[in-house]
């Protein structure tokens, strides 16, 4: 039974997504980059995406093991699969969600020098950090590694759904410079986590029984709001969680900031930080803490027809009292992971002009090459990832771009993505991970980007 949990554990944990768009960030042709970067130079002269359907991403990806390492047809024992997977993961192995919806999305041009972009998206954004020690210890048992500290510290998972309502503005300061940044407000329908913990669970050769088990300088917390209802039952309604991410649920601010220079035509640099904000959770929170210390060498049982004495319970009571758990209703902020892109481009190519927004033309190149530096802030570390990029124009409506990736999954992810326009409309989409394609099962990380948008130039 163990084991076919810890395997349950692996297999939810390799369904997860990563927040990383590199084929996306900065490809001018397509609004929704203006997410990644607010200062993103384009041709717009407005942009309606098509709700829903606008922009829809699905990205997965696994640290630290795949579906094969437990699953593969090679006639070695699954718990010596599993076994060998405990011991070769680290504490820094994670699990990651994200995923947008994009429900609203719209943009126009105020004058030659702004432009102006709203939207409202729905997101799921999660990460678990692998607990290594309290998987082997439960897998395993404490019997093999006695004098052996399991560090409660491993223990960190953070969990938000949330709406998001956008506005932004894109600033051309000069030929060379344009700047950019986005006010959001949060609707956070779920929050769960658990961060900062510590304590360690050791076990010893006894002295007045076999072992002794120390559970020692415990502090753990875990918060959430928006799980319980004023009944303390667990809400199960999916509607009512899709209400709250439209300014009904837990609320907070945040800002995205974004530049683009140009060192001439040709070289351009391009940063952005992203969702530099947190929320305020007071609504149907519940939070409980752990903290104190505990010494265990089990009992002597004394039989004795006279007396009733239940040794189970007095150790039960012994726990709750020196290791106690305190229930409260206290509201907390929740930051949200902040986002770092920064980018490297070179354009070159045929040279060609097109009529731009204000009636006059603009000169650009049909190919591209460049690196980008994606990092995100999360509980126990910082992610980050190094894109390496090739652009190709094709037409004036059609447009590509390819990847090659090294990040916490991989370093073989080669990515790629196409839009294309006909008339007004503009379709486009993207994958990542490609040659992982061929056998899904074994990839660390796959994504998929859609969308459909109305363009005029």
């Amino acid at each position: 039974m163990k084991n076919i949990i810890v395997v349950v554990v692996f297999v939810i944990s390799t369904t997860i997504f990563s927040q990383n768009k590199q084929v996306l960030y900065d490809f001018g042709e397509l609004p929704q980059s203006l997410l990644l970067n607010p200062s993103l130079e384009n041709n717009y002269k407005l942009h309606v995406g098509i709700p829903i359907l606008s922009g829809f991403s699905t990205q997965i990806g696994s640290s630290g093991v795949v579906l094969t390492d437990l699953f593969a047809v090679d006639n070695q024992n699954i718990n010596d699969k599993i076994s060998q997977v405990l011991h070769t993961l680290t504490s820094d192995d994670f699990m990651m969600i994200n995923t947008q919806v994009e429900l609203l999305s719209i943009g126009f041009r105020l004058n030659d020098k702004t432009y102006l972009s709203a939207g409202f998206y729905q997101e799921i954004d999660a990460i678990g950090y692998y607990p290594k020690d309290f998987f082997i210890l439960f897998s395993e048992g404490n019997n093999a590694f006695l004098n052996r500290s399991f560090s409660a510290s491993q223990i960190a998972y953070k969990l938000d759904v949330l709406g998001v309502l956008h506005a932004g503005i894109t600033k051309k300061i000069d030929e060379k410079l344009t700047l950019g940044g986005r006010f959001k407000i949060y609707s956070a329908a779920l929050n769960l986590e658990s961060t900062n913990n510590r304590g360690t669970f050791t076990t010893v050769q006894g002295t007045n029984n076999i072992y002794t088990h120390y559970i020692s300088n415990v502090k753990m917390e875990q918060r959430s709001a928006g799980l319980f209802d004023t009944n303390d039952e667990i809400i199960d309604d999916k509607d009512e969680y899709i209400r709250r991410t439209f300014l009904s649920g837990n609320l907070g601010i945040g800002f995205d900031l974004g530049i683009t220079y140009h060192f001439n035509k040709q070289l351009k640099f391009s940063a952005s930080l992203i969702d530099i904000g947190f929320i305020k959770h007071k609504k149907n929170v519940k939070n409980y803490i752990e903290e104190g210390s505990f010494i265990y060498e089990g009992f002597e049982y004394e039989f004795d027809p006279n007396t009733n004495r239940d040794f189970w319970r007095e150790i039960n009571n012994r726990f709750k009292k020196e290791l106690p758990t305190v229930e409260n209703e206290n509201s907390y902020i929740s930051w949200r992971p902040t986002k770092i892109n920064m980018a490297l481009k070179y354009s070159f190519g045929e040279r060609r002009s097109e009529i731009c927004y204000d009636n006059s033309y603009q000169d650009f190149y049909t190919d591209a090459v460049g690196a980008q530096l994606f990092s995100v802030f999360r509980p126990l570390s910082t992610n980050v990832a190094l894109t390496a990029f090739y652009q190709k124009s094709f037409s004036k409506k059609v447009h590509a771009k390819v990847t090659y990736t090294m990040d916490d999954f991989s370093y073989s992810n080669i990515g790629a993505g196409m839009s294309f326009q006909i008339g007004k409309v503009n379709f486009y989409t993207m994958f990542d991970n490609i040659l992982s394609y061929e056998n899904l099962s074994s990839a660390n990380s796959v994504s998929l980007q859609l969308g459909i948008n109305l363009i005029m130039n």
